[in-house]
């Protein structure tokens, strides 16, 4: 079991370190195509949505409340609402939708 273990941690750090490496020895001039740029610009938000989303359902008590304030951020982010404005607004949404559902 325990040579298992080695073996796993060796393949996760190839796998991290040839995702790290390739690109830099790969790719030494500028990235000139228009869909792998556009690509590119959209990863660090893709990768954030993709570490927030799961916490904002999976963060409260029940992921109704979590749920309700997701959209309730979704729309008065939408209508033009502050970070701290979104942020309050989501916090409120989940203290009362806890306080309604979870007795």
């Amino acid at each position: 079991m325990k040579h298992n273990v080695y073996l796993y941690i060796l393949g996760m750090w190839a796998v991290t370190y040839l995702i790290r490496v390739l690109p830099l020895t790969l790719i030494r001039r500028q990235i000139t195509n228009r869909t792998i740029r556009s690509f590119l610009h959209y990863v660090p938000y893709v990768t954030l949505a993709v570490m927030t989303f799961p916490a904002i359902l999976t963060a409260t008590q029940s992921p109704v409340s979590g749920a309700l304030a997701l959209v309730a951020g979704l729309v008065f982010a939408w209508l033009g609402g502050s970070l701290f404005q979104v942020s309050v607004t989501c916090c409120a949404v989940v203290f009362l939708a806890e306080l309604v559902l979870v007795r």
